[in-house]
């Protein structure tokens, strides 16, 4: 279909142009296509605002209850799908107001009395996120959940822990699943905190002065469930910030999600072969029949990489931007819709590959046998039973896993008199730390790898988060 060069001149604010819009215009001024899914948020915060207008006798209870009807039924034809969104109208706001003008005549202008779309579009987009806040941190509880019932069957499960992705030190799977819901545990606080910022409402604060109409702004939020009206009405429509911190917050989450998945991918593989993804979250090759690819967790390793950047988009666009309200904020909405999405996509998805996930217990044991994994225990044993520095420790100790490392054999296998060739006071106890279940064992410091402080840690994660 071809398009018209010129649109006729809006019919909602067009008393001051002469001239209609061109196509092109149209084409990016409309947010239409995207700010609809704010259509619970803006209705709900119209009746707000409606109620309000009837309490202080702006509007006649007459008026008022027919203006409240008709977005009732503008909301069922939006949910039953029988809405029909008009690009000639713009955004959600105007596409409302037009359907209650058809539907109830005149009186609908007068909903607009002592409100602007520049603190309605802030109100509802508050709304959403608060609402957008809630469904994430149920989601991510429940991911918390998985990764807790899955620690509790690996309480003694034994693995290697890792620093620069090198043997470092025995752990248990357990603990190691735990650390994830601490971190996600936090990525829940801190949406609670966002909550309480952004838990403001803008709406009576007009384009950015406010109104000379007697509202009552307190009612608006109480109604909305806000705790307060914003203090400063150029604040109130002009700011971005809690958009930016919803999106700070859920990119760190996304980063917390990236990291599990790469523990993941590298442990899928043939060279580790720590665990296997089920059917249900890998997919195969077009090529190679033999291949189980981790696409799932590939996905949510590379998607956190949208949501930084949709972070990144909002930034930029606020960076430069005067008081009050410019068009440029047209473009918050957008990433945050985008960047949400797809968070919830990838918590869902991780909850299932947790859910799903075999672990090859035999496999970790057996890969702590290498890398000279119980060398700390060893410096430990120095400290403890011979009485000297941990610096003294630590060097005789290096050249113990020296002499083990050129006889090719593990700490283990070295004999008595291997030791005390390194250090003439070393006895045959030192043996009973050597072993990767005594290493774990003796990590009994309040948040270590002992199964003992795994299990109390399961039962303290369980009041905590769920």
């Amino acid at each position: 279909m071809k398009i018209p060069d010129q649109i006729g001149v809006s019919t909602i604010w067009g008393g001051r142009f002469s001239e209609g819009s061109s196509a092109v215009m149209q084409q990016i001024n409309i947010s239409i296509d995207f700010d609809k899914r704010l259509y619970a948020q803006d209705i709900l915060g119209s009746k707000a605002h409606c109620n309000m207008l009837i309490k202080v006798g702006i509007l006649s209870n007459t008026d008022g209850n027919v203006i409240l009807q008709g977005l009732d039924q503008i909301l069922h034809e939006i949910e039953s799908g029988k809405f029909i969104f008009n690009n000639n109208l713009e955004d959600i706001h105007m596409n409302v107001e037009s359907r209650l003008t058809e539907l109830i005549g005149e009186i609908a202008g007068c909903l607009h009395t002592a409100r602007s779309r520049n603190d309605q579009v802030a109100t509802d987009f508050r709304l959403w996120i608060r609402d957008s806040i809630d469904e994430i941190g149920n989601v991510l509880q429940k991911l918390q959940k998985t990764l807790i019932d899955k620690a509790e069957y690996h309480i003694n499960t034994v693995m290697p822990g890792f620093t620069h992705l090198q043997m470092a030190q025995p752990i248990t799977f357990g603990h190691y699943l735990l650390a994830y819901v601490e971190m996600l545990g936090r990525d829940r606080s801190r949406l609670r905190d966002a909550r309480i910022r952004l838990n403001e409402c803008p709406l009576g604060a007009g384009a950015l002065a406010g109104t000379s109409f007697p509202i009552d702004r307190y009612m608006v939020a109480t109604e909305l469930a806000f705790d307060r009206p914003c203090a400063n009405s150029l604040d109130a429509v002009s700011d971005r910030d809690f958009a930016l911190e919803f999106l700070s917050l859920i990119a760190i989450c996304s980063v917390h999600l990236s990291r599990l998945a790469e523990d993941l991918i590298l442990w899928t593989t043939t060279q580790f072969n720590f665990v296997v993804m089920s059917d249900r979250f890998t997919t195969g090759s077009s090529i190679m029949p033999q291949k189980r690819n981790p696409d799932a967790a590939e996905l949510i390793r590379a998607k956190s990489g949208r949501v930084i950047g949709n972070l990144n988009t909002l930034l930029i666009v606020m960076k430069g931007l005067p008081l009050a309200y410019s068009k440029d904020m047209q473009e918050d909405k957008e990433p945050v819709f985008e960047a949400t999405d797809t968070l919830m996509l990838s918590i869902k998805t991780m909850t299932g590959i947790i859910e799903d996930l075999s672990i090859n217990t035999n496999n970790m044991k057996e890969s702590t046998t290498t890398g000279f994994i119980t060398a700390t225990d060893i410096a430990d044993w120095f400290v403890r039973e011979i009485k000297i520095p941990f610096r003294q420790a630590h060097n005789i100790t290096g050249k113990i896993v020296r002499l083990a490392e050129t006889k090719k054999i593990n700490l283990e296998q070295l004999t008595l008199i291997d030791l005390q060739s390194i250090d003439s006071r070393i006895t045959d106890n030192i043996f009973s730390v050597l072993s990767v279940e005594a290493s774990v064992a003796s990590r009994v410091s309040f948040g270590g790898t002992s199964p003992l402080n795994v299990t109390a840690a399961i039962q303290m994660a369980r009041q905590r988060f769920l």
